[in-house]
């Protein structure tokens, strides 16, 4: 029963990980649809803020519904879970002075709403990687679009499943106008604003 759960108020708070690694800890959430390049973008975000000394981890469907998640389905109610489970960890990570990055599809407003929420807005980045369908599914690396457009794969987002564009993300990314490099050293910039002992 929940009212026998009793969250235990530890010694170490999270103001005290920031002092000791010297930089706050940060959830960067990377929304947009399959093949827009969010994984892309993350991975080569990640690579420039660790050559830094800076302690992250990378969340992404993969490692996420190998483990965690794997007894979901792809419905809307299942992907709602699935967000909700990702936010849930994500907070754990931040708390112990992470900076997360996560890579999800996130089509519905109101669940990118709830994150926001959970983690705090001062721990939450937005990241709107902003590519049109059409150029996605050029891409389609994996062959999901096709699946989809022939009524292989069920609720895929963009095709038999609604994509509500973020109406407040922090930045907005066109990754098909821009080079990998270009949309990592923007998303780079303005984290650094955020995650800087010195801006506290």
């Amino acid at each position: 029963m929940t009212e026998n759960i009793i969250p235990h108020s530890h010694a170490i708070t999270q103001q005290d990980r920031i002092k000791k690694l010297g930089y706050k800890p940060q959830l960067i959430w990377f929304v947009g649809l399959s093949g827009s390049g969010k994984s892309t973008l993350a991975s080569a975000l990640e690579e420039k803020l660790f050559a830094e000394g800076i302690n992250t981890y990378i969340l992404d469907g993969d490692n996420i519904r190998s483990g965690l998640n794997k007894d979901l389905d792809f419905s809307d109610d299942s992907r709602k879970e699935n967000i909700r489970r990702i936010a849930e960890v994500s907070k754990l990570f931040v708390d112990a002075g992470i900076v997360v990055l996560t890579a999800f599809i996130t089509p519905f407003e109101d669940e990118r709403n709830k994150i926001k929420a959970l983690i705090g807005v001062e721990n939450y980045t937005e990241i709107f990687v902003n590519c049109p369908l059409e150029e996605c599914e050029k891409r389609d690396v994996k062959g999901l679009y096709a699946k989809a457009r022939r009524g292989e794969i069920k609720n895929f987002t963009g095709i038999d499943s609604p994509f509500e564009e973020p109406k407040n993300a922090d930045l907005n990314i066109p990754s098909h106008q821009l080079s990998i490099e270009e949309g990592v050293q923007r998303i780079y910039d303005l984290v650094k604003t955020k995650i800087e002992v010195g801006r506290m």
